[in-house]
C-alpha cells in the first residue's frame, strides 16, 4: 500500500535533519539520517552502520563504546518522540460484522458518516499502530534491553539508564518466541510535521504582528507540546498567565518582557482570558493562525499573477465571505467599473472565485453577477496547482543535473565557453530551482500537512519523489 504522505516527506528530509541538529548532537543526527535513508532499521543495523562510519572516518572507538553511543542517541530521540517503533508488518483488520449494520444505522448520523468515511488505508494504519506506551518505549513486554539484538549472551540485559521492566506477561513467554522478535525503528514524521507546523505559526505571527507576540506563542507551544495528541491540533491546552510568563522568561528574547507586555501579546494573538480558579488562563487558536497564513499565501499568488486590482478585489471577497455584486466590489476597492468585470471573470475562469447570476424580474428584467471566495474549493484547487508546480520544478532540476553531466563529458574543443564558466552557470540555475522547490514545499505544507485536506494523486507523488 502506497502512503502518499511518506512519499512527500522525502522532500523534507533536510528540514528534519535541521531540527535534530538544533536540539541534539551529531550522533543523533547521524542516527536519524540512517533511518531516513533506509526507512527502518534494527538496533543491530544502526550499530553496524555507526561502526562503518567510524571506520571510514578512521576513528579508534572500540565496539562497546560505539554501541553505547547508538543506544544513548536512540533513547534521546525516543524520549523526544522523533523516532518510533515500526507498526506491525501484517496487521489483522477486524471483520465488520454484518449483524452490527442495523445497530449502526440506528446511531447518530455523524457517527455513521465517520464510520463509513474511514478508508482502507486508515483502517490498516490504525490496526498496525503499536500501543501508545509501547510506541516510544525502548522496552517491549518480552524484551528487557535495546541491546539484546546485538548481544550474543542469552541472559536478559538492562537498557541504558533504566531499570528492568517486569511484567506479568514475561512469566508466560516462551524463550523461542523471545528470540524471534526483532524490533524495527523508523523516523516519526508526525513529530517533525508538528515542529514545522509550530514554526510556521510562529513565523506568521512574527510577520503579521511583532517579535513579542511570536515569543509568547513559541513559549506557549513549547509548554503545551507534550499535550498535543495529534498533528493538526486546533487549539492548545489552557495555560495560566503565570505559567505563560514563566515559560517566556526561559527564552533569551523573553527575559526583557514584563507581565503587562505578555498580556498585551496574548490580546494581539486573539486569546480571551477565561476564569480558571483564581488565575486567568489562555489558549491559542492554532487553526485560526493557519487559516490566516493560508489567506496570505493565496493572496500573494493572486497579486503576482493577476495584479494589484485583482488582489484588492480578491482580498475584499475573502474577508467578507459572502456574495457581493460587481459594482459594489468596484466601488469598495476603487477599481474602474469597466475593468472590474473582466478581472473578476478572469479569476472565476481560473477557479479562484465562485459566481452566481441573479435575475430580477420586473418592468425591465435585470441580471446581476454576484461573486465570492469559496475557500474549501479554492484551497483544494491551489493545493493541486502547487503539487503540479512542484512536479515541474523537480523535473527541471533533474534536467539541469543531466546537462551538467553531459557538459563534463564533452571534448574540450567542442565547449563554447570555459568549463568553469559553464558549470558555474548551470550550478546557479540549479540552486535557484532547488530553492524555489523548497519554498513551494513550505507553501503546500500549509494546505496539505497542517490542515485536513489531501488532493495528491499517486502518480504525481511517485513522479515527484523519483525526480528529487
Amino acid at each position: 500500500m502506497a502512503l502518499f504522505n511518506n512519499i512527500l516527506h522525502r522532500m523534507r528530509f533536510s528540514k528534519f535533519l535541521e531540527i535534530i541538529s538544533r536540539e541534539f548532537d551529531d550522533k543523533c543526527k547521524e542516527l536519524l539520517e540512517g533511518l531516513l535513508q533506509h526507512g527502518r532499521l534494527t538496533l543491530k543495523q544502526m550499530v553496524e552502520r555507526a561502526k562503518d562510519m567510524a571506520e571510514r572516518a578512521k576513528s579508534r572507538k572500540i565496539e562497546g563504546i560505539c554501541e553505547d553511543l547508538v543506544q544513548e542517541s536512540l533513547v534521546k530521540l525516543l524520549t523526544a518522540r522523533y523516532v518510533e517503533r515500526c507498526p506491525a508488518s501484517e496487521p489483522v483488520l477486524a471483520a465488520r460484522d454484518k449483524e452490527e449494520t442495523p445497530a449502526k444505522k440506528r446511531g447518530p448520523k455523524s457517527a455513521r458518516t465517520a464510520e463509513e468515511s474511514q478508508t482502507l488505508e486508515q483502517r490498516v494504519l490504525a490496526a498496525a499502530a503499536p500501543m501508545g506506551a509501547q510506541r516510544f518505549s525502548a522496552i517491549t513486554n518480552n524484551e528487557s534491553s535495546v541491546s539484546r539484538e546485538t548481544s550474543t549472551d542469552d541472559s536478559p540485559g538492562m537498557r541504558v539508564g533504566a531499570k528492568r521492566k517486569y511484567d506479568a506477561l514475561e512469566l508466560h513467554i516462551e524463550p523461542a518466541a523471545e528470540e524471534e522478535e526483532v524490533v524495527l525503528w523508523r523516523a516519526n514524521f508526525e513529530e517533525f510535521i508538528r515542529c514545522l507546523r509550530h514554526k510556521a505559526c510562529i513565523e506568521n505571527v512574527r510577520e503579521r504582528l511583532d517579535d513579542g507576540a511570536a515569543t509568547v506563542l513559541r513559549a506557549m507551544l513549547e509548554a503545551t507540546r507534550s499535550f498535543e495528541n495529534k498533528v493538526k491540533t486546533e487549539k492548545s491546552v489552557p495555560l495560566s498567565l503565570n505559567n505563560i510568563f514563566e515559560e517566556v522568561m526561559k527564552s533569551e528574547e523573553g527575559r526583557g518582557m514584563t507581565l503587562d507586555r505578555v498580556r498585551a501579546s496574548l490580546v494581539q494573538l486573539g486569546c480571551s482570558p477565561s476564569a480558571r480558579g483564581t488565575d486567568e488562563s489562555y489558549k491559542i487558536d492554532l487553526k485560526k493562525i493557519i487559516e490566516l497564513a493560508q489567506n496570505d499565501e493565496v493572496e500573494s499568488i493572486v497579486l503576482k499573477r493577476y495584479g494589484r486590482d485583482a488582489y484588492r478585489m480578491f482580498r475584499l471577497l475573502s474577508k467578507n465571505g459572502c456574495l457581493v455584486e460587481t459594482d459594489k466590489i468596484a466601488n469598495t476597492t476603487f477599481v474602474e467599473k469597466k475593468d472590474a468585470p473582466k478581472i473578476l471573470y478572469k479569476l472565476w475562469k481560473d477557479e479562484y472565485l465562485h459566481m452566481e447570476k441573479l435575475v430580477v424580474a420586473g418592468a425591465r428584467q435585470s441580471q446581476f453577477l454576484l461573486w465570492k471566495v469559496n475557500k474549501p474549493c479554492l484551497w483544494k484547487h491551489v493545493l493541486d496547482e502547487m503539487f503540479h508546480a512542484a512536479l515541474n520544478l523537480s523535473q527541471r532540476v533533474a534536467y539541469e543535473r543531466e546537462k551538467e553531466k553531459e557538459f563534463l563529458n564533452l571534448p574540450v574543443d567542442k565547449q563554447i565557453m570555459s568549463q568553469e564558466e559553464r558549470l558555474n552557470r548551470l550550478k546557479s540555475v540549479r540552486i535557484v530551482l532547488e530553492s524555489s522547490l523548497l519554498k513551494l514545499g513550505d507553501a503546500f505544507m500549509l494546505f496539505h500537512d497542517f490542515e485536513e485536506s489531501s488532493l495528491l494523486k499517486l502518480d504525481d507523488a511517485i513522479m515527484l519523489s523519483h525526480d528529487l
